[in-house]
């Protein structure tokens, strides 16, 4: 019976965490990568808000004989007094499977008007939430490789 009760919530978790990969990629800046926020994955963090992001590669780029596209960045954004932290940073293979993760080391820093995290923070804290303009990762690889040919 104890076996039964832990496969079911273990199935219950799998369900979730598919459901949870849904994503409101907006493009939010073009530059030396296409930067998409995945509106989908804000939560509210204590005093601020956290955010993943996905940045995208102009063409694969490969390391031996593995191809890579871009990564996935959790954020966390304190939008009452503008400061910004990246996470993590997940490579993404162009066959579209995620990592590994990496934590980064960096220490929360004043948001530079302009810049990635200005752009990411506009959209994590709500000024602004455009239409997605992408569901899946592919589609916003695709996209952004449109765009940074523009």
């Amino acid at each position: 019976m104890q076996r039964a009760f832990l496969a079911i919530a273990a199935f219950s978790l799998l369900a979730t965490s598919a459901v949870a990969q849904d994503h409101a990629l907006v493009l939010t800046g073009v530059g030396r990568f296409a930067i998409f926020a995945d509106a989908a994955s804000i939560t509210p963090d204590g005093d601020g808000v956290r955010m993943r992001s996905l940045q995208v590669s102009e063409e694969d780029m490969a390391i031996g004989d593995v191809a890579y596209s871009g990564g996935w960045s959790w954020w966390r954004f304190d939008c009452a007094a503008q400061t910004a932290d990246r996470l993590d940073f997940a490579s993404l293979r162009a066959d579209g499977v995620e990592g590994p993760i990496t934590p980064t080391k960096s220490s929360p820093y004043a948001i530079a008007p302009g810049g990635d995290a200005a752009e990411l923070a506009a959209v994590a804290c709500g000024a602004e939430v455009g239409s997605a303009d992408a569901t899946t990762a592919a589609d916003a690889v695709r996209i952004g490789r449109e765009r940074m040919k523009d």
